[in-house]
């Protein structure tokens, strides 16, 4: 019974997935910069594509639940703030160098767990591709 639940879900996670991909190329397709040069809009278009490719191809063999649904709301997150801003690049956050409060300690090593575990979801993968 299990295995067919875990089994259905696999399905369902699979449909979700693959609704994302064919939302982004829509996206893609449709896609218009906020300046409303041509240049530009090409310019993004073929990020849009570029990133969404990338960003799949390396997940694609994932296994862990846990980890595909992250994927899942990055990629939904940085769809919405894409379509809100009007800009296809993900948003940076800007933290000054040991600027979160550890909790003990002023160590290097526990500022950059801070700025790992403060990073927006929207931002988890950027750095790895870019």
């Amino acid at each position: 019974m299990e295995t067919l639940q875990h089994k259905q879900m696999t399905t369902a996670t699979r449909q979700e997935v693959l609704g994302l991909y064919r939302r982004i190329f829509r996206l893609a397709r449709k896609w218009q910069a906020a300046s409303g040069q041509m240049e530009d809009t090409i310019k993004e278009k073929q990020y849009i594509l570029n990133e969404a490719r990338t960003l799949f191809q390396k997940n694609k063999n994932l296994t862990d639940t846990d980890l595909i649904k992250q994927c899942i709301d990055e990629c939904t997150a940085r769809i919405e703030i894409g379509l809100h801003y009007q800009i296809p690049y993900p948003r940076p956050i800007h933290l000054p160098p040991m600027g979160l409060t550890p909790l003990r300690g002023r160590g290097l090593r526990s500022q950059e767990k801070l700025r790992k575990f403060s990073k927006p979801v929207y931002l988890k993968s950027h750095d790895e591709v870019s």
